[in-house]
């Protein structure tokens, strides 16, 4: 069965970086596009960065950008995200998603399987 989980994330002062990765399994990883989102405290989820089947399309949101690099392996059957320049506003849970339907980009919560999640803390 599909399982993506998501590891790097953990407790960074302000100005500092962590790569995220997320490790996929039980499907054919270079058929679907990947998402990561986030879930700040008391917030809803926010989308966060979109990478496409073999990685040459990128969206992301415009907080991040400049920031944050999304990219992947598909030879590793993983999902990573690079965060640099972090502040206070990117503490959040941070979720990978895939798409259920290959070769395509909903962008819709229900039509995404999601992981486990990290979390991610910016603090002094």
């Amino acid at each position: 069965q599909v399982q993506l989980v998501e590891s790097g994330g953990g407790l960074v002062q302000p100005g500092g970086s962590l790569r995220l990765s997320c490790a996929a399994s039980g499907f054919t990883f270079n058929s679907y596009w990947m998402y990561w989102v986030r879930q700040a405290p008391g917030k809803g989820l926010e989308w966060v960065s979109i990478i496409n089947t073999n990685g040459d399309y990128t969206w992301y949101t415009d907080s991040v950008k400049g920031r944050f690099t999304i990219s992947r392996d598909n030879a590793k059957n993983t999902l990573y995200l690079q965060m640099n320049s972090l502040t206070s506003e990117d503490t959040a849970v941070y979720y990978c998603g895939k798409e259920k339907t290959a070769h395509t980009m909903s962008r819709r919560y229900e039509h995404i399987d999601w992981g486990q999640g990290t979390q991610v803390t910016v603090s002094s």
